[in-house]
This record gives structure tokens, sequence and C-alpha cells, in this order.
């Protein structure tokens, strides 16, 4: 009995310890991110909070607080996720004293258009997009009726490129914009995607008015997430407004 009380004791003095040990550092880092300018991260369709790790690894190098933003890209609607990250971006950053940037990779790109069209944020910084399909998508266009388009959702549906799409209901930002497109040197996907293209997204597709700069960078449309050039481009333009002369 003596044992059993001693070995109950010590599982609660361990999770107490634990505990406050870990509030300390989530204290830590909110008194951190007071000190920095954020970056709020989004990821693209079918992905996660993790398939941003590298990307956010090398942001925060760079002296930012980066805030990852998750949603569920397969099962929502556009102004279902929308409600979604809406929500997780007005706690993290409405009252933020510094700098708020944006980066979206793919659908991530388009909800932060969208974020920013129906909320003001005070501290407004910067925006990147990464292969963003900002005029719509060919490869949706093409499967629209096929079972792939079943498996991935309501909101893959709804990136294609007619004026009912989800891409042609955002307007022009008024915010500083950099829009960096992928290219992969094949030619295997012509007939899906004509042109030059990151594998999904074709380099066109990628541009919008009123953006401030472009550039186009040797990687495919996933890939683009762990890409080395990538990640240095855009802190390159959160910092200075522009992307560095290749």
């Amino acid at each position: 009995m003596k044992k059993l009380f001693s070995l109950i004791f010590t599982i609660l003095l361990v999770t107490l310890v634990t505990f406050k040990a870990a509030n300390a550092w989530f204290n830590h880092n909110d008194e951190v991110a007071e000190n920095k300018e954020i970056i709020v991260l989004l990821h693209g369709l079918g992905r996660s909070n993790t398939s941003m790790w590298l990307l956010a690894s090398r942001l925060e190098d760079a002296g930012y607080y980066v805030q990852r933003v998750g949603y569920s890209s397969l099962h929502q609607k556009p102004d279902e996720i929308l409600q979604d990250i809406s929500l997780q971006i007005n706690q993290c950053c409405q009252n933020h004293t510094q700098n708020v940037n944006f980066v979206g990779h793919s659908l991530g790109g388009l909800m932060v258009r969208a974020y920013l069209q129906n909320n003001k944020v005070d501290k407004l910084g910067r925006v990147v997009l990464l292969g963003t399909p900002n005029k719509g998508s060919k490869a949706a266009d093409h499967f629209s009726n096929s079972w792939l388009m079943d498996i991935l959702g309501p909101t893959a549906k709804a990136l294609g490129t007619d004026d009912k799409s989800f891409p042609k209901s955002l307007k022009p930002p008024y915010y500083p914009v950099g829009i960096i497109a992928g290219e992969l040197k094949s030619k295997l996907n012509d007939t899906v995607i004509p042109g030059k293209d990151d594998g999904l997204v074709s380099v066109e597709a990628t541009k919008i008015d009123g953006m401030t700069d472009f550039i186009i960078i040797e990687t495919g449309h996933s890939m683009m997430r762990y890409d080395s050039e990538v990640a240095d481009q855009t802190i390159e333009f959160i910092k200075n407004g522009v992307f560095k002369e290749k």
C-alpha cells in the first residue's frame, strides 16, 4: 500500500512539474512573440501544419515568430475553412504590437487573400503566396467530373477557372504581395496544364492584378514547401518588399 501511495505521489509530482514547465514555456513564447513580427503560415490542400515544419523553421531562424494555422481542406467548403482560420488568426494576432505578415502555400494563399478581404489587420505587414492558383486551376477543370475530385472534396471542386470559382471571387490585393511560382522542366502534363507550370499550377495562374513582385523558382508544387530558395526569397520579400534578383 505504501509503495502504491509512493508511486501515485511521484506521478502527481512529475505531472505538476511538467505542467508548470510547459506553462512557463508557452508564456515565454508569448513574451517572445510580442517582440517579434509574426508570420501567419497556411498550408495547402490535403496537408496539415506538419507539412510546413521546415519552412516554419527557416522563417523562425530569420527572426520571426511563426504561427502555423491548420484547417481541414478535404471536408469543408471555402467559407467553412475561412471561418475556421479566421478564429485562429484573430486569436493569435488581433492584439499583436508588431507587424503581422502572411505566407500561404497553394490553397493556403487563397485563404490568406480571403481572410484579408474580410478582416482588417491593424499591423498588416507583407504577404507571400507560394504556387497559389490565383486565376484558378486548369487541373481542377480537367478533373472536375472525375472520382478524384469527389475524394478531394468541395473546396477542390471550387478551384476551377470559371467565373463562379473560389479564386475568381477574391478581390485584388490592397496590401504588398509577392508571388512565387514554381516551374518544372517537363512537358508530360501539357495537355492538362498548357505552358510553364510546377506540375499542378501554371505559372500564369499564380499571377494576380496588383501584385508587388513576382519570381519563378525551379521547383515542384509540393516540394516548394521544402525548397531553400523559396524560403530565402520569402524572407527577402517580407523584410524588404521585393525579391532578390536572380
